[in-house]
């Protein structure tokens, strides 16, 4: 298993697609940081708003590179079918359950390395941008609860993405439904049916970073949702792989 975890790790590595990912998610977290800061610097010098609501809501907006890692999650397993890799990679990998297990587990762990990134920058984002409005960014508990749920938002979708590359096995396919799901459909069901959509994933994700909607789930309990989407996905993922043909 240590060969086949290093082989997707230098797999997930290739080609320039998750510096492109990385890229957008950092670009598009940025922008949102920024715009939380420049809306916040007014409303403290109006006196409608706090620095420390103002520092919470741009830790907050870095939560947006979990749609990047969720796709590079899905293109890093949807890519070998469109190529047609996929089968020799079966035949390296000594079993269909390993590699799929192996594919998960090299997107997790670099779902965490750009959570890594993404936690240092939305700390150093909060810091500069109100630094050039002439205040400053106040930390407390809250902060740092954000700061964890974001962490583990941007980690957990990597995974999620490959399940669903797994389940779709075809790399636009897997990206049409990553961004779908994550910008369509959740949301489209959570404002029609609140009761129902605060149970879907990327409603779920929102609890976990401290979305400030009160019709959320509590943080624990979104986080046991996100364990049984994975788990779900997971079963159906190597139902369909093990009983289907790779090609």
């Amino acid at each position: 298993m240590r060969n086949l975890l290093a082989g997707e790790w230098a797999k997930a590595w290739t080609g320039r697609g998750w510096l492109i990912l990385a890229g957008c998610g950092v670009l598009m977290s940025l922008l949102g940081a920024l715009g939380y800061a420049s809306q916040g610097a007014t409303a403290i010098d109006e006196g409608t708003m706090g620095r420390a609501a103002v520092t919470d809501d741009i830790v907050r907006s870095w939560f947006m590179m979990s749609l990047f890692t969720s796709l590079f999650g899905a293109i890093s397993v949807s890519r070998e079918y469109t190529s047609g890799a996929i089968g020799r990679s079966v035949l390296m990998s000594g079993g269909r359950t390993r590699l799929l297990a192996a594919k998960v587990l090299v997107a997790t762990a670099v779902g965490a390395l750009a959570a890594l990134l993404t936690a240092a920058l939305s700390l150093a984002s909060a810091w500069a941008a109100l630094a050039a409005d002439g205040t400053e960014p106040a930390w407390h508990g809250e902060t740092w609860l954000i700061l964890l749920g974001v962490f583990a938002v941007n980690t957990l979708a990597a995974p999620w993405g490959a399940l669903i590359g797994w389940i779709v096995r075809h790399q636009v396919g897997a990206v049409v439904t990553v961004v779908a799901l994550t910008l369509v459909v959740d949301p489209a069901v959570q404002a029609l049916v609140p009761d129902a959509g605060k149970y879907l994933m990327t409603i779920a994700q929102s609890s976990v970073y401290r979305d400030m909607k009160p019709e959320l789930l509590s943080t624990p309990l979104a986080l046991l949702v996100i364990a049984g989407w994975l788990a779900a996905a997971g079963l159906l993922a190597r139902k369909l792989f093990t009983a289907r043909d790779v090609v």
